[in-house]
């Protein structure tokens, strides 16, 4: 035990070396785990993986929904989409304190509706809320904050690619984790509009009341809205209710978004084409990940690293929530050095078998030992948690990514005032955990009742 533990732990500290001096991660968890498979097993063996690992691992049906969904957001983002639900949101709420930042939270979550990542939406609805705020004389901090905490709701709110590869990862079915991530992706929202709520409050100059409009541009917001609302309706209301599956799901969004654009007449063929390229480039990107990710788990494998580290902690007498919490701040920590994405793919296949392993194995029941709940409901219920606390590494220095994104469209406001008007976002998202941990059945009530 002692020497799967000293090589597997030397392993995962050379690959966080290795993405601290900035290799790309894809590349370090090949390296590390090709390498690692070779000294274990000999390079006989590590070419005889590589030869069909690729294609295992790529041919997997459940995956061929990233690139759609990714498309479909790259398509949602250049045609006008975003504009419109910024709009309507702000109509409905821009009239009172904070009400344009409120709107750029609501809108934020319609857009990461149709987009389900996390940076798109930052990007996209930064772009549009940003001149807005500053039109109003919010204050840099409030402004910034908004924009970049609305940008993680895009990682949960349905459909979500991170939460997709999680399913993939722990076998669980896509369509149950997108019903999962319903209520606490709404509660997310309420908390971010109770904190502007309460920002303005304390501060009443940082976040002024926008003028209210006629009831003829009330109307016409409102009804421009509509196209998201159908494309949100007929993708996710379809995966739902049973009609078709995730794949043809996120077929029909990208006919749904490339449709609208086209008759709308804002999507030219060089957008398009230039969204076939953002979609290649990122699904090229996740791929390569997921290659390295395998070789990786294939490593530890085959050194039994998950396998002793489970066994050790269901032995060490730690009461099954209090390790539930430390993998949970352990996530928390991990977002500060590298993306959702990556962090994912890397730490889950280490800590699924140890939660597994304290809940009392596959087959245990909802009424036995561990977390009280079969292990079906057990991978709801840590995917939700562990998708929560991995997108506040979105806005966690020194990464960050949200906030540098939205740094870079706000050139006049510090990033260290980006931080200061995060930080009361980051803290809602803590109670956010705080209640779904005390709470499990606020993710577990929905995929139930629609089972």
């Amino acid at each position: 035990m002692a020497e799967s533990l000293f090589m597997g732990f030397g392993a995962l500290a050379i690959l966080v070396f290795l993405i601290v001096i900035r290799i790309p991660i894809a590349y370090a968890m090949i390296l590390v785990g090709g390498v690692g498979i070779a000294l274990v097993n000999g390079p006989m063996l590590l070419l005889s993986q590589l030869k069909t690992l690729a294609y295992g691992q790529f041919a997997i049906y459940d995956l061929s929904v990233i690139p759609l969904f990714i498309l479909m957001g790259a398509l949602a983002s250049k045609t006008g989409l975003s504009q419109s639900l910024f709009r309507a949101a702000n109509a409905w709420l821009g009239w009172m304190k904070g009400g344009t930042a409120m709107a750029a939270i609501a809108s934020c979550a319609g857009f990461g509706a149709v987009c389900g990542s996390s940076l798109a939406t930052a990007s996209t609805m930064g772009k549009v809320a940003l001149p807005e705020l500053k039109r109003y004389n919010y204050s840099g901090a409030l402004a910034t904050g908004t924009l970049a905490a609305g940008g993680v709701l895009g990682i949960l709110i349905p459909p979500s690619v991170v939460l997709i590869i999680y399913a993939v990862i722990v076998e669980a079915n896509i369509v149950t984790m997108f019903v999962a991530a319903f209520i606490p992706g709404i509660l997310a929202v309420l908390l971010f509009l109770a904190v502007i709520a309460l920002y303005v409050f304390v501060s009443p100059s940082s976040g002024p009341a926008g003028g209210a409009g006629t009831r003829e541009e009330f109307l016409a917001a409102s009804l421009g809205v509509l196209p998201v609302l159908t494309v949100f309706g007929l993708v996710i209301g379809g995966i739902y209710f049973g009609f078709y599956n995730p794949t043809p799901a996120a077929a029909v969004g990208v006919f749904l978004v490339m449709m609208f654009g086209l008759l709308q007449r804002n999507l030219s063929l060089s957008d398009m084409i230039e969204a076939l390229k953002e979609t290649a480039a990122t699904s090229g990107m996740i791929y390569l990940i997921l290659l390295g990710a395998e070789l990786l788990k294939i490593f530890m494998s085959r050194i039994g690293l998950p396998q002793e580290t489970a066994a050790w902690i269901a032995g060490s007498g730690l009461e099954p929530m209090t390790v539930m919490l430390l993998i949970l701040l352990a996530l928390i920590a991990l977002g500060c050095l590298m993306d959702s994405m990556s962090m994912m793919l890397l730490v889950i296949p280490f800590f699924w078998p140890v939660l597994m392993e304290l809940n009392g194995g596959m087959y245990q029941g909802a009424d036995g030992a561990g977390y009280g709940m079969s292990t079906e409901d057990l991978k709801i219920w840590f995917g939700i948690l562990a998708l929560i606390v991995v997108e506040l590494g979105l806005i966690t220095p020194p990464v960050g990514m949200n906030v540098f994104v939205i740094s870079a469209l706000a050139k006049d406001t510090p990033m260290i005032q980006t931080f200061k008007g995060v930080a009361p976002f980051f803290g809602a998202e803590l109670v956010r955990v705080a209640i779904l941990v005390s709470f499990p059945a606020l993710t577990l009530w929905l995929p139930r009742v629609l089972s």
